[in-house]
């Protein structure tokens, strides 16, 4: 490619005809109204940003706003995305609440709580929703690698969640990371033979040696910039005879040694000038002005202009990235410090102390506290806005200007915390490391332990978790009784979650410390009770512990608790409700945990609640709300990169007895949980599998499921789910002794429970292990109370099992009775494998049914189908956009097509076309 290398100046490609015409197929799909991304990878030089500059210029009727990444801006947070969204947040008035409210936090526009990051990335795909309204949006990110995290991050997300917006975001780049992978990409090579000896040729102003020109060829691989920049300031004779091109460096360091030999041509107040723009990566002119004048260089530019090297209007702007670096490196180490220190001087502390801060950082010679504390303070700001990698780096580089040992450990320690909070989890490590080597006291020290202990678990090595928490915990207590409290409360969960997995301690042993913990002299907190009624219920079973979980249960579905506190303990206080079988209170607080979640923008913890929602739901039979929570799981976890599988799905599809769907998803999620140590998966996965076997009749299966499920914690959550599972299978394939073993324990928990669906539960199991009159008054004991709660499947189930007994005992007229309102209930929910059992067992009694199957509502996909039933609630298209994290734009769109489906034009007409109908929404 030719471009004319002046900044500033259009471009006219001679070459890259298919690259031009895939940029051009992009715009033109913006144009009409569709989304489009495209990630253009390739090395330093190869022309991205000529690409970039070509759309720019092709871009008609659309608007293009840009960005370009600079390397030592990575970390101010939000810096890039700053940049993009400055031209369009005339706009920002017109986004929800929280996303609005979060882009001002986040770009340092108001004070408030830290924001999601996935919140921000929400935000901004609005706002640029918003914008593409008036007119067609391109936006052209250049030199992607270099921007700040929190940026990549958020316009990865945008990315990747754009619908039906008339939006196009191409990214240019040198190599493809985490934010862009997955992305279409065009990777970007040199130029052929031919197009690069033309682009050479057009350059020189000379005849050229056949020999330096094939080498020249040879040597730059086609790439343009090098073809362009190699022979600039060469002599003719150089060019001549070949000397001065030696092909040992890389090449992106033969460009910059290039525009070094340019820069070295340069008067040097000239050059002085352009080094002092290179040290701010902001683009200021007129910070840069000031700075000059505080270090006495004459602001004369027209040797820069005319060499074509920078230009200085509304922005600093440079020929090529490559080229800042190379001036930036050709100022020796005092200049560039002088250079710091003018920009930092020059720069207002109340408007940009960050910026200031960082300019003091680049200009210490050695420790200095008062710069440290100025980083220490930029990095609090950093922090507040959501740029948690930002402010470790601040962190970090405090800690090497801090004079004092101690103080050094402490913010050394802080900074691997922040790394940690922003999952930088081996920056975190070493940093650690070299926290250790310094002085610290006891609590500091302890906090060291809690921090390995925290990214053992959050980097997903579920099994070592539970005993490097237990071992902080102790160590805190003496030292801080609520931090040793909290890490109890999350050793318990992280045992929860390894299961057998644990090692070398689980759940009895973090159980057993727990209770054993010295208790702080004021009265307990609800934490307090929290960790108290759970472990107790681990050590002395569920009886001893009944009154204080009901007490945990009843606090927290009471009104009036505050959003924080049912973000920070909701998930314990649900435990409370499942341990003891008691399915009301447990809805209830999951159900509130994930309106809490979506209301403040707490992504990262919604799949988890998600999960435990839809299993909630699906245990009702309610499959059509369960398919809608896992939609909207398994839309959380693709926005925010979450690994965990849809257990949703999982459970969803053994309830349905589809076996070629459900048996794929049994193995991978045992097969990933395994590898991360997370045995509550395992055991969750063979929970869902005994279900579909023994829908099946397949109980030998069903049997060995159970066992495996239901040996993870013995007696706890989805081990003690598994109990009548492993009763009926145990039943039917003549294990007596292990059924009344099962029994016992689910007995234990149903009882102190004192709820329907526990004591329906094992007044069912009782049933089967009895006979005569005193089975069918278990039996009918079962169907009462289970009739009382919501959990229809099993009351089917019930139902089922009754029949069978009574056919058993030869009362066939009676059985067909019981077992036609079972098929009757399976068939309504969509319990296939169940209905088909019911069906076989009516064919026996004699009497005669075939199994009948129902259309999905006109043809929605399950995505369309939860958008129809949010608006249908009443829910605005931002606000539904919001719960999926796609645009209002794109809800519309969907809206659309559910209209045309449905044969309706309003929201209005939703209700009528699906009622009746949610039972029978898709699957897919």
């Amino acid at each position: 490619m030719s471009p004319d290398r002046r900044p500033g100046r259009g471009s006219t490609l001679i070459d890259r005809e298919a690259e031009r015409k895939i940029l051009v197929e992009l715009l033109n799909s913006v144009r009409g109204g569709e989304s489009r991304t495209l990630v253009i990878r390739g090395d330093a030089g190869v022309g991205k940003t000529a690409l970039l500059q070509y759309m720019t210029e092709q871009a008609e009727n659309c608007r293009v706003v840009r960005v370009t990444g600079v390397q030592s801006e990575a970390e101010l947070p939000f810096a890039g995305v700053h940049q993009l969204c400055l031209p369009l947040l005339n706009r920002l008035d017109r986004l929800p609440a929280p996303q609005r409210e979060a882009l001002r936090v986040a770009f340092g526009l108001a004070e408030g709580s830290v924001p999601d990051r996935f919140l921000v990335g929400l935000a901004v795909l609005s706002l640029l929703s918003e914008a593409a309204e008036v007119q067609p949006l391109v936006c052209l990110i250049d030199d992607q690698q270099w921007l700040d995290r929190a940026s990549a991050l958020a316009l990865g997300f945008v990315a990747r969640r754009l619908g039906a917006d008339p939006v196009g975001i191409v990214f240019a780049t040198r190599v493809t990371g985490d934010d862009t992978a997955g992305l279409p990409e065009l990777h970007l090579t040199g130029l052929p033979d031919a197009d690069a000896r033309a682009l050479l040729e057009s350059e020189l102003n000379g005849p050229l040696d056949t020999r330096v020109r094939d080498q020249i060829l040879a040597e730059t691989r086609g790439n343009p910039l090098a073809l362009l920049e190699l022979p600039r300031g060469l002599t003719r004779t150089q060019l001549a005879g070949g000397f001065g091109l030696p092909g040992v460096a890389p090449l992106t360091a033969r460009i910059e040694d290039s525009f070094l030999r340019q820069l070295n041509a340069l008067p040097s107040e000239s050059r002085r000038l352009l080094q002092l723009a290179a040290a701010d990566p902001s683009g200021d002119t007129l910070l840069v002005w000031r700075a000059a004048k505080r270090l006495g260089i004459e602001t004369q530019t027209e040797a820069l202009v005319l060499a074509g090297l920078a230009e200085f209007g509304a922005r600093v702007s440079f020929r090529h990235p490559l080229l800042r670096s190379a001036a930036y490196r050709s100022a020796s180490e005092h200049d560039r410090r002088a250079a710091h220190l003018a920009l930092a001087e020059a720069t207002d502390r109340t408007v940009d102390p960050d910026r200031r801060a960082w300019h003091l950082a680049q200009a210490a010679t050695g420790p200095d506290e008062s710069v440290a504390e100025d980083l220490e303070q930029s990095a609090n700001r950093a922090q507040s806005r959501g740029g948690l990698t930002a402010a470790a780096a601040f962190l970090q580089r405090s800690a090497l200007l801090t004079v004092d040992p101690a103080r050094r450990a402490q913010r050394t320690l802080a900074a691997a915390q922040t790394h940690a909070q922003a999952g930088e989890f081996s920056m975190a490590l070493e940093l650690l490391a070299t926290a250790q080597s310094g002085p610290l006291d006891e609590l500091q020290s302890a906090r060291i332990d809690l921090l390995y202990a925290e990214i053992n678990f959050a980097s997903g090595l579920g099994s070592d978790a539970p005993a490097l928490l237990l071992r902080a915990a102790k160590r805190l207590e003496p030292l801080d009784a609520e931090l040793a409290r909290d890490t109890y409360l999350r050793a318990w969960m992280a045992a929860i979650l390894a299961g057998r997995s644990a090692t070398p301690v689980g759940l009895p042993e973090v159980s057993q410390a727990a209770q054993a913990r010295k208790l702080p002299g004021h009265p307990p907190g609800q934490a307090d009770l929290l960790l108290d009624a759970l472990t107790l219920m681990v050590t002395q079973g569920p009886a001893a512990a009944a009154p204080k979980l009901r007490a945990v249960m009843d606090h927290f579905t009471a009104a009036g608790i505050s959003a924080e506190d049912d973000l920070r303990w909701g998930w314990f206080a649900q435990a409370t409700a499942s341990a003891l079988l008691v399915y009301d209170p447990w809805r209830t607080i999951l159900e509130r945990q994930v309106r809490t979640a979506r209301d403040v923008g707490a992504l990262d913890l919604l799949p988890v609640m998600l999960a435990a929602l839809g299993t909630a739901i699906m245990w009702s039979g309610d499959f059509a709300a369960a398919e809608l929570v896992k939609v909207e799981e398994e839309e959380v976890c693709a926005a925010t990169g979450s690994p965990l599988a849809s257990l949703t799905a999982l459970a969803l599809a053994c309830m349905r007895g589809d076996q070629t769907k459900a048996v794929p998803l049994i193995e991978k999620t045992i097969n990933e949980a395994t590898t991360r140590g997370q045995g509550v998966s395992v055991a969750y996965a063979n929970w869902t599998a005994a279900i579909l076997y023994n829908g099946l009749g397949l109980h030998d299966d069903a049997l060995a499921a159970a066992t495996e499920s239901s040996e993870d914690a013995p007696g706890q959550f989805v081990s003690l789910w598994a109990l009548p599972e492993l009763i009926e299978a145990a039943v039917r394939t003549g294990d007596t002794e292990l059924a009344r073993d099962a029994l016992s324990r689910l007995s234990a928990t149903a009882r102190a429970g004192g709820a329907d669906f526990g004591l329906g539960l094992e007044a069912r199991c009782r049933a089967l292990l009895s006979e005569g009159d005193i089975a069918e008054g278990f039996f009918l004991e079962a169907i009462e109370r289970l009739a009382r709660t919501p959990l229809r499947p099993e009351l089917a189930r019930a139902r089922l099992l009754y029949g069978e007994w009574l056919h058993g005992q030869d009362r066939r007229a009676d059985a067909r009775g019981q077992v036609r309102t079972a098929f009757e209930m399976f068939t309504e929910m969509g319990m296939a494998a169940f209905a088909e059992r019911a069906r076989r067992e009516l064919h026996a009694t004699g009497a005669r049914v075939h199994l009948r199957t129902v259309d999905a509502v006109g043809t929605l996909t399950a995505k369309e189908a939860l958008i129809a039933e949010l608006a249908r609630d009443g829910r605005t298209n931002p606000e539904i956009g919001s719960q999926l994290f796609i645009s209002a734009r794109t809800v519309e769109w969907h809206l659309r097509k559910v209209f045309g489906k449905l044969g309706i034009t309003s929201r209005k007409e939703l209700d009528a076309a699906m009622a009746g109908e949610r039972h029978m929404l898709p699957s897919a």
